[in-house]
C-alpha cells in the first residue's frame, strides 16, 4: 500500500529536498505542499494525506495549531502528524505532542531515517527516542498544562501485563522490543499496546507515553528500562 504524504514547511527549497527523496521510495508519494498551517489543513483534507511533514515555524498558522486542529477534525481521524524541527530538544515539539502530534524529526535526520521515520508513523507507532522521550517529557511535565491532567486512576482499567507493557513503551521501546523483553510474539504485544491505547483514550503510542509519564506509572528521573 502506498503511503500519501503532505509536506508543511514555508521553505520551498526544503520541501524539493524532500519531495526528491520521498518520491524515490515505491511505498511514499507526495500527495501536496504547503507553505503555512491554514494551507496544510486545507491539503489535508483535500488530499486524504495519510501522514504530514509539519514544520513547526510557519507564517499565517504555525505546525503546532495546525496540528492541534488537524488531530482534533474527526473527518482527519487516522491522518498521522510527524514534526520536523531544527532542534531535537524543543520546547515547542512537547506542545506538538500534548497537540496530538506522532512524534518529530530533526531536519538533519539521514535520507534513509527519514522513510522509515514515515512508515513507523504511519503504521500509528509513535516516533520516539527513549532519549529524547525522557528529555522532553521532563520538560513536558514542567510547564503548565493547558486541560487536566489524567490521573493515576486512570490505570486501574489496565491489566498488570499492559501496565508493564505501558511502561516499556514510554522507555522508547517497539513492539519487537517489547516481545523480546517479555518473552511473548509481537503480535501479543502488540495487542497488549492496541488494547492500553483504547483503554485510555489514547490516539497512538505518542499519547501513551505522555499518560504514562502524567500518571506517575514513569517519571522523567526513572532509569531507561534494563
Amino acid at each position: 500500500m502506498t503511503i500519501r504524504v503532505l509536506l508543511a514547511d514555508d521553505q520551498a527549497l526544503i520541501r524539493a529536498g524532500f519531495r526528491v527523496l520521498i518520491e524515490s521510495a515505491p511505498d511514499l508519494e507526495i500527495v501536496g505542499e504547503a507553505g503555512t498551517g491554514q494551507e496544510a489543513i486545507e491539503l489535508a483534507r483535500q488530499n486524504r494525506a495519510d501522514v504530514i511533514l509539519m514544520d513547526i515555524r510557519m507564517p499565517e498558522m504555525d505546525g503546532l495549531e495546525a496540528t492541534r486542529r488537524i488531530t482534533a477534525d474527526e473527518d482527519l481521524a487516522g491522518v498521522r502528524v510527524l514534526i520536523l524541527t531544527t532542534f531535537e530538544i524543543d520546547e515547542n515539539v512537547v506542545l506538538a505532542l500534548r497537540a496530538g502530534a506522532s512524534g518529530f524529526l530533526n531536519k538533519g535526520v539521514d535520507p534513509g531515517d527519514l522513510l522509515e521515520a514515515i512508515r513507523v508513523v504511519a503504521r500509528g507507532d509513535a516516533l520516539l527516542s527513549p532519549g529524547a522521550t525522557r528529555s522532553l517529557i521532563g520538560r513536558f511535565l514542567s510547564q503548565p498544562a493547558p486541560e487536566p491532567l489524567p490521573a493515576p486512576s486512570a490505570l486501574d482499567a489496565l491489566t498488570e501485563r499492559e501496565r508493564e507493557v505501558l511502561t516499556l513503551v514510554a522507555a522508547g521501546l517497539s513492539n519487537d522490543e517489547i516481545a523480546e523483553r517479555l518473552y511473548v510474539s509481537p503480535l501479543t504485544a502488540k495487542t497488549h499496546v492496541n488494547r492500553a491505547m483504547t483503554k485510555l483514550g489514547a490516539r497512538d503510542r505518542a499519547q501513551l507515553v505522555v499518560i504514562a509519564y502524567q500518571t506517575g506509572l514513569v517519571r522523567p528521573g526513572d532509569p531507561p528500562a534494563p
